[in-house]
């Protein structure tokens, strides 16, 4: 069991997950997924609409997240519904503990630098969720 406060717990799930970057990601920074398929075989392009991208982000690393959960004597709550925040919470199985994990994407401006992102309408994901 990894013992792991809040302060580390960003960079202790960023470097479980850094190991799977080849799953969702060429040498060069390209996504795996170039689109999606329907029953008919018909292949559409994945948009370049964050919402998307960030969902199938969502899609592809749930699996990951979910063993790093288990493997260090986590508990894992979704979303109960769309937009809501968070999209993943954690509970020490320990102690009990809360720790609130928000998927966001944007795009980059450079190899080196991204644009800005929201964190939605402080008028409702953050109230009254009990976290």
């Amino acid at each position: 069991m990894m013992n792991v406060d809040k302060d580390n717990f960003r960079e202790k799930l960023v470097g479980y997950l850094n190991q799977y970057l080849c799953e969702i990601q060429d040498s060069d920074g390209n996504w795996t997924v170039k689109g999606f398929i329907d029953i008919f075989k018909n292949i559409y392009t994945i948009s370049l609409d964050t919402k998307v991208i960030s969902k199938v982000l969502e899609i592809m690393l749930f699996p990951k997240i979910q063993q790093f959960a288990i493997g260090n004597d986590f508990e894992i709550i979704l979303s109960k519904e769309q937009n809501f925040y968070p999209d993943i919470s954690f509970i020490d199985k320990n102690n009990g503990e809360k720790i609130a994990l928000d998927i966001k994407s944007t795009y980059r401006t450079s190899k080196t630098a991204a644009s800005g992102f929201t964190l939605g309408a402080f008028t409702g994901y953050f109230r009254d969720k009990g976290y």
